[in-house]
């Protein structure tokens, strides 16, 4: 089933995310909605704060963006109480977006390299270092269970010229080609 994104504006969205266990009811039926919600929106990651659920859990599949020189080799993953050990390697700059936020890309500069903890789908625990375009669409979604948005890593000009954009988002005024749950908070101004 396919789950209504939550935008910008949302609280749930700049909660920090709680841990969870095998019985959180039902986890795997979000995991495959989430799977389901993030390829309808053409995502590489979705995290469950996204989708209302502040759980430490987020999906990430960069299989569809492999290159033919192999220097970007894609994965799929379930991410279950992820814990980053460490970011190394030199700053880069790459034009991020967010299905919470529709419409709005931006620069974000981020470490080449992500060591981090957690548990896959099966709830084995898993620790592993990715590198270029899979560590940065991880620290992405590991951001949301954090409750950190991209835009937050923005350098201050970017940031003034979004501004009413957001604010715009903020008051459910936004439009998507993908199911979303606009912020309640629009006002009728007449």
């Amino acid at each position: 089933m396919i789950l209504p994104i939550y935008t910008y504006g949302h609280r749930i969205l700049k909660k920090v995310a709680i841990s969870l266990d095998k019985s959180y009811d039902g986890l795997e039926g979000l995991v495959k909605n989430m799977w389901e919600t993030m390829y309808n929106a053409k995502g590489v990651g979705l995290a469950a704060p996204q989708v209302g659920h502040s759980i430490r859990l987020f999906i990430v599949d960069t299989t569809h963006i492999e290159d033919e020189e192999n220097e970007h080799i894609g994965f799929k993953s379930v991410f279950i109480n992820a814990q980053k050990i460490d970011e190394t390697g030199k700053e880069w700059e790459y034009e991020e977006g967010c299905l919470s936020i529709p419409d709005i890309r931006g620069d974000v500069e981020r470490p080449e390299r992500l060591h981090i903890r957690y548990l896959d789908d099966n709830f084995n625990q898993q620790e592993t270092t990715f590198e270029g375009i899979n560590a940065r669409v991880i620290q992405h979604e590991y951001d949301h269970i954090e409750g950190v948005l991209f835009t937050e890593h923005l350098k201050p000009l970017k940031k003034r010229r979004i501004k009413r954009k957001l604010e715009s988002i903020r008051q459910g005024i936004v439009e998507a080609d993908y199911a979303i749950r606009p912020n309640a908070i629009r006002t009728n101004r007449g």
